[in-house]
């Protein structure tokens, strides 16, 4: 604005005149006028509000001394000691007859009359200058003393400020600062050059290396520092959503209880859980530790179908007797008539972790078949998740903690003797935790607020049938094939010997006129779409032109009891193979056989057989329909002897495959994890289709 004289001042705005009357003018807002930092008065300097709020955290002495500064600095600039003073101006300085520097040297000269020792002409330039740049506040005295930071070397702070939250973010065990000290040292000889900079002392780089820590937050246990380093720089901002399903999150976690599995075998069950952010909705399954792409597919079944009312459930839990408006949904979808207050979703985006199995092209293929969005978040930032996370922590206080066997979230909270305790078994456990996510819809929860009652405090059953009238409901039936997509997917040929993988032989004549065919898809070299349900192995489900078909295992009638992917990489690992791949897999099938009626017998059996056989009684199995089904259902599992011990996870890239005229780093799928545990699924179609076990 150089150079604009301003002419005439008009209420809230000011009109600008170029010079020399060459009849440009500018009309300005006077507020924006005023925030402008190039905008500065002629004839003194701007005028500024005393910052009180800082001006109290000082002893009054100094106040009165900082306000007297400003008057000097002011008569100095404009000849006046305060703002449109009326009195007349002193004539050393007076602006018309004198210079800044003359003016500067007689207020020193004056001041030092009056008795003010140490001021001279720099010292009141000085005073301008800090003037100019904080007002009054900048006039305060302010003695500080150099922290620990400000007398370090600065190369020094900046390789620690690198290092220490790389450290975290790579979750390395946490290490003497001897070892830190060493990297500090490397860090800065690649950076500056050999012997350029130097670290401290030892007992100066300890301290610096802990007040580099606290200033950066990484203080604490290596969970801690992880969780620290990962968390998005501030301000934080809610996940906010409107409608049911519109945000759901999904992690799994091992829950912090022993259980009974099998045979007296004592071990721990995972829990997988999805978290409707909108409403705080909750849906879970329970499995060994480990958790499978069919898991999540029993989750995504579970919030979008209604859950039937289990025997010796209190009437209070049934969707009739709950603020839902229940005869509206009925005559929109008959499966509520005797359906559990619990929600019913379509999720629209689902938040995941960098967790195999949810982040697998299988997974991200499942939920957009179903419409979908997989939303995963980045690598080790538990917040970007944060409801689910904290959930886990709610099911720990109102579930976990009060069953036998409880062991704590970590060691150091364990008790002495929890694997004595009268532990439940899994059934019970099942059973138990299906009528808690029942009870978690009735239980008030401090995020959920009304618009119109921000102090009422909802439960997640209110949230929905607040939100039912605005967004609406819409029944999703699910149908076989649904179900098959969300199975895991390998890419396999069909040979005249039919589809091999992992040491088994699916055939069937449905496959004649595919044999040695390309399936269309240059991408996968013309292999063929198969999935595969892993707590049952004796078929697999292919993708022909006309839709899904079913293909049994060639030796499925030679194993008399089911059993799961797990259970067939044991026999894999202690059956030699002396013949060709097809007496191996005869020999296999017969072995299988000759385990499943030992264990069932309860035969004596080595410590890792009856770690398998616990271990796959406890996992069960998850059933998967034939034909079109029109509603499902998530009851109660049943537990027979159909799983497997689920650690370390063996999957079919670990167990090496027979010649199938597939290269071994092509053969592979996408559902590798270890078997976890989950619900039996049910279908209500009228009769005559139902889920086959």
């Amino acid at each position: 604005m150089a150079g604009i004289e301003a002419t005439l001042a008009d209420g809230a705005r000011i009109w600008l005149a170029g010079p020399d009357g060459d009849g440009s003018l500018a009309v300005f807002a006077l507020a924006e006028l005023l925030r402008d930092p190039g905008f500065h008065r002629v004839d003194g300097p701007r005028l500024r509000v005393p910052q009180v709020g800082l001006l109290s955290t000082v002893p009054q002495e100094q106040q009165l001394r900082a306000l007297a500064l400003e008057r000097h600095v002011r008569e100095v600039e404009t000849g006046h000691p305060v703002p449109g003073g009326k009195a007349a101006i002193k004539p050393q300085y007076d602006p018309a007859s004198t210079t800044l520097a003359e003016r500067e040297q007689a207020k020193a000269d004056e001041l030092a009359v009056q008795g003010w020792s140490g001021v001279s002409r720099a010292t009141v330039r000085r005073w301008r200058t800090r003037y100019h740049v904080g007002g009054v506040w900048g006039l305060v005295v302010k003695r500080r003393g150099s922290t620990r930071l400000d007398r370090a070397a600065p190369q020094v702070v900046e390789a620690l400020r690198v290092l220490l939250p790389q450290e975290a973010l790579r979750s390395r065990s946490r290490g003497w600062k001897k070892r830190m000290r060493r990297e500090t040292q490397w860090w800065l000889d690649a950076r500056h050059g050999a012997g350029v900079v130097e670290v401290p002392a030892k007992s100066t780089f300890n301290k610096l290396i802990d007040t580099v820590e606290a200033s950066l937050g990484l203080q604490g246990t290596v969970t801690q520092r992880r969780a620290r380093a990962a968390r998005p720089a501030p301000p934080f901002t809610p996940t906010l959503a409107l409608r049911p399903g519109e945000i759901v999150m999904m992690d799994s976690s091992p829950l912090d209880a022993l259980v009974v599995l099998d045979d007296g075998v004592v071990g721990r069950l995972e829990l997988t859980t999805a978290v409707d952010v909108a409403m705080g909705g909750l849906w879970g399954v329970l499995r060994p530790e480990g958790t499978k792409l069919t898991d999540v597919a029993v989750l995504l079944a579970q919030m979008m179908t209604p859950v039937v009312m289990r025997p010796g459930w209190d009437a209070a839990l049934s969707m009739a007797a709950s603020v839902v408006p229940h005869e509206r949904l009925i005559a929109v979808d008959e499966r509520f008539k005797d359906a559990a207050a619990r929600p019913v979703i379509v999720p629209e985006t689902v938040v995941v972790d960098q967790g195999k199995v949810f982040v697998s092209p299988a997974t991200r293929a499942a939920c957009e078949s179903l419409g979908v969005s997989l939303q995963p978040v980045p690598p080790a930032n538990g917040p970007a998740k944060g409801h689910v996370e904290r959930c886990f922590g709610s099911v720990n206080t109102e579930f976990v903690q009060w069953l036998p066997g409880y062991t704590g979230s970590h060691m150091g909270e364990r008790g002495t003797r929890v694997e004595q305790e009268k532990l439940w078994t899994v059934c019970e456990l099942q059973a138990l935790w299906e009528e808690f996510l029942v009870h978690w819809h009735h239980r008030p929860h401090e995020g959920l607020r009304h618009p119109l009652m921000p102090k009422k405090v909802l439960t997640p059953n209110q949230m929905w049938a607040a939100l039912l009238p605005v967004t609406g409901y819409v029944p999703v039936p699910l149908s076989a094939d649904d179900y098959v997509e969300l199975l895991p997917v390998r890419w396999q040929p069909i040979t005249d010997a039919g589809i091999r993988f992992g040491y088994r032989t699916y055939d069937d004549p449905c496959l004649n006129g595919h044999r040695g065919q390309h399936s269309g898809m240059a991408s996968k070299e013309g292999r063929w779409e198969v999935h595969h349900n892993p707590y049952d192995p004796t078929r697999i489900w292919v993708r022909l032109p006309n839709g899904f078909v079913e293909v049994a295992w060639i030796h499925a009638t030679s194993v008399s009891l089911p059993f799961t992917h797990h259970v067939w990489e044991h026999i894999c690992k202690v059956v030699e193979r002396t013949g060709s791949r097809e007496e191996h897999e005869v020999e296999l099938a017969l072995a299988l056989d000759a385990f499943l009626k030992r264990a069932a017998r309860k035969e004596k059996l080595s410590a890792s057989e009856r770690r398998v056989v616990a271990k796959s009684r406890a996992t069960g199995t998850v059933p998967v329909p034939r034909g079109e089904l029109n509603v499902l259902d998530v009851p109660a599992p049943s537990f027979a002897l159909t799983g497997a011990y689920a650690e370390p996870d063996l999957d079919d890239d670990t167990v090496p495959d027979e010649d199938d005229g597939v290269p071994d780093e092509l053969d592979s799928h996408t559902a590798n994890s270890p078997a976890t545990e989950g619900c039996g699924l049910l279908a209500d179609a009228g009769g005559e289709d139902q889920w086959l076990v």
